[in-house]
């Protein structure tokens, strides 16, 4: 890369927004463009400025990444977007490739390591962490447009329970926060892996992202 890359810094936490900005200053070939905690922040820094890449914290206090990219693109000022997290379902991973991420690092991987994710995405590749490999398949599934008419029936609960395997809660979690018992919460598995054709909830998250995206 010959030019300098200009990085907007998009966390809501300041201390480590600020040590990121200062990780990257020092860095050759690098140049903050911005940082800031906040959607309407990061996305009047886009309108003012020009920006290579994003790195975009997913937990922004009350606000999520999903806003960020979406109104971006309504906008028509999406750049590049590394999102740079502590960790995510990989539901919500799925859905932020789905709007554009180019790759998904997380925060206890070593400085280098992030600077090299961001020449990667830079220079037009992706930087996806290997657990959400998932991520990638379900978006690669949603460009073959799928016929939405194919997927078995779901159920409500079973679409709540779906949900909850997704963003990795265990049968118990999961019956706590739908309120049903625990028996319910494996009854409706069951129904899910017959449905589906799978034996695992590792099968059901990965048939769930390629195959089913249009019933969650």
């Amino acid at each position: 890369m010959n030019s300098t890359v200009k990085v907007l810094i998009i966390d809501d936490h300041s201390l480590f927004r600020r040590g990121l900005a200062r990780l990257l200053e020092a860095e050759p070939g690098f140049t903050v463009a911005g940082e800031c905690g906040t959607v309407e922040a990061g996305l009047q820094v886009l309108r003012e400025r020009p920006v290579d890449i994003v790195l975009l914290d997913f937990d922004l206090g009350l606000e999520r990444a999903f806003e960020f990219q979406t109104r971006a693109r309504e906008e028509n000022i999406a750049r590049p977007v590394l999102i740079v997290t502590a960790g995510l379902s990989q539901f919500d991973a799925a859905k932020a490739m789905e709007l554009g991420a180019r790759g998904i690092f997380v925060k206890h991987r070593s400085p280098d390591l992030l600077v090299e994710a961001i020449r990667r995405v830079v220079s037009g590749g992706e930087w996806l962490d290997p657990r959400y490999a998932p991520a990638r398949l379900y978006r690669e599934k949603a460009v073959r447009q799928r016929d939405p008419s194919e997927a078995p029936a779901f159920s409500i609960r079973e679409k709540s329970v779906l949900r909850g395997v997704l963003e990795g809660l265990t049968n118990k979690e999961i019956a706590a926060e739908l309120n049903v018992s625990e028996a319910s919460v494996k009854a409706a598995l069951q129904r899910l892996f017959q449905k589906t054709g799978v034996r695992t909830r590792g099968q059901l998250v990965r048939a769930a992202l390629e195959q089913f995206p249009d019933v969650l």
